[in-house]
């Protein structure tokens, strides 16, 4: 097969041109090449079955239409970070968005903000759009690079030429315990693997507008083995603090507890009831339906694309964000 793959020698030889002049009409370079000359070259490239070496295009063109998405490989996704609810949809959405403006996307996982420069600079990208990074790593590689990049929940104050899009974390705290306190709660359970950062602002809104309520809160292990031991060695406790409610800075620790208590016998919602946090797929499918915080994925990609092409154009862009969140009412919450 590689011996019989035509060249551009080929093409050249066939037509009686230059490679040069073969070269640029695949680059998109015809602006001194006649128009006759131009269509017997793609005509020539059609009947041959010359197949261009894209990586070479992308890399001559002053824009390559490559838009990069790193994901941090996170220990706690324990080498699932694709399969994330929130990574998944915000994938997808940015997969829709570049499509509708012409762009490729690639995607890359990492744990080591060294490999992104090489990943960036390898392919020429027009911009990059960076998820699960903190501070450090985002003002070590604005230092490094050239190319710009925007940031999903970052949290940082040092770095310019940097945008961040961010969700109103609080806000969707807020709501989640205003409604656990309209359906008549006293007690509530909040559930993160930390408390800093963007779990740390869902659970001071959430504590805001569940004044008054009796509230406890657990820092679970980031494994799911981890998880399970912890959840085995304290499911008796909150059982017998009467806590009602629970609220889960994320779907996928929602659900995954809702699960857990469901193997215990313990009924959702009419013993326990559960909110989280995103929207993900899961969240609609699960049984019961999970009530949760929505964020609207295609309103960020739109936006993610927008700053990098206002970056990369010289144009005017805001370095912070603030999105939207909406609280969605399911089968896992009811009126006491």
């Amino acid at each position: 097969m590689t011996q019989n793959r035509i060249r551009i020698v080929d093409v050249a030889d066939t037509l009686g041109l230059s490679t040069a002049t073969v070269s640029k009409v695949i680059h998109g370079k015809t602006e001194k090449i006649s128009d006759e000359t131009v269509k017997r070259v793609q005509q020539e490239l059609e009947r041959s079955g010359y197949i261009p070496d894209m990586a070479g295009i992308l890399l001559a063109r002053n824009n390559s239409r490559i838009i990069g998405v790193v994901v941090n490989d996170h220990e706690k996704y324990e080498g699932r970070v694709l399969e994330d609810g929130f990574v998944m949809a915000s994938l997808n959405a940015l997969s829709r968005e570049v499509n509708e403006k012409g762009y490729f996307l690639m995607i890359k996982t990492t744990s080591d903000i060294r490999e992104i420069p090489v990943f960036a600079s390898m392919w020429n990208m027009d911009g990059l759009i960076m998820i699960g990074f903190c501070e450090a790593d985002y003002e070590s590689l604005r230092n490094q690079m050239r190319i710009s990049f925007v940031v999903y929940d970052g949290y940082f104050e040092k770095c310019s030429k940097v945008v961040n899009l961010v969700i109103d974390h609080y806000n969707g705290g807020y709501q989640a315990g205003k409604y656990l306190k309209e359906l008549g709660h006293k007690k509530a359970l909040c559930i993160a693997d930390n408390f800093i950062c963007m779990d740390k602002e869902r659970i001071e809104g959430f504590l805001k507008a569940f004044a008054q309520g009796e509230t406890y809160r657990w820092e679970i292990p980031k494994t799911e083995k981890e998880r399970m031991c912890f959840y085995e060695d304290n499911y008796m406790q909150l059982l017998k603090s009467n806590v009602t409610a629970v609220f889960a800075v994320s779907d996928f620790y929602a659900l995954e507890f809702m699960k857990f208590l469901q193997g215990k016998n313990i009924r959702i919602p009419e013993d326990i009831q559960i909110i989280g946090f995103d929207d993900n797929r899961a969240s609609r499918e699960s049984n019961p339906s999970l009530t949760t915080i929505h964020q609207e994925a295609n309103l960020r990609a739109k936006a993610a694309i927008e700053c990098l092409e206002a970056m990369r154009d010289g144009a005017e862009y805001k370095t912070e964000i603030v999105l939207p969140v909406d609280l969605i009412k399911r089968e896992s919450t009811r009126k006491l």
